[in-house]
């Protein structure tokens, strides 16, 4: 099968994997930093917004992951208005290849405690289907957020800082 087609008829699994992919590579860099005070939760479907949510120490996150194809012409992604309601939420763009290895992120958010940018002014989402006269209805309660509000993140450990703010994720001296 084509390495698009793929990515597309199968979009939901790839989604999944790369949840738990992000996940376990989180955990693990918090282990590897001797922080292991930290638990990731899994939304069991998306009517908050968010897929997981990560807590450690004194910081919890709402997280909505999006992904994409590395070098992929997406120019934006939809965003659950319901997210910004909680005082931590962000969005991750993971960029990824053929083989569903990260090849980079992308944030849309804040500092821990702080709640999303104002996303009430951007684009409404609309339906990728239309109804039976092929009009595509908006979705009220979501807004398109482009490319160029997202900040590009250099690796983990840089999003991590994102996530947990310096401080958390700080190695301990020896």
């Amino acid at each position: 099968m084509e390495s698009k087609l793929k990515h597309s008829i199968h979009s939901t699994l790839r989604e999944n994997i790369i949840e738990h992919l992000f996940a376990g590579e989180i955990l693990r860099r918090l282990w590897q930093k001797g922080i292991v005070d930290a638990e990731i939760l899994k939304s069991e479907f998306d009517a908050g917004g968010y897929d997981l949510v990560l807590t450690c120490r004194y910081v919890t996150r709402h997280i909505q992951l999006k992904v994409s194809i590395e070098g992929g012409a997406r120019a934006h992604v939809g965003v659950n208005l319901r997210l910004s309601e909680k005082p931590s939420g962000c969005v991750i763009w993971i960029a990824v290849d053929d083989g569903l290895a990260f090849k980079g992120f992308l944030w849309f958010g804040d500092q821990p405690g702080k709640p999303l940018p104002d996303m009430s002014e951007m684009n409404v989402v609309k339906h990728t289907k239309g109804n039976a006269q092929g009009v595509k209805a908006e979705r009220i309660g979501h807004r398109l957020v482009k490319r160029n509000k997202f900040l590009m993140v250099d690796g983990l450990d840089s999003l991590l800082v994102h996530l947990l703010g310096e401080d958390v994720v700080q190695v301990p001296s020896s």
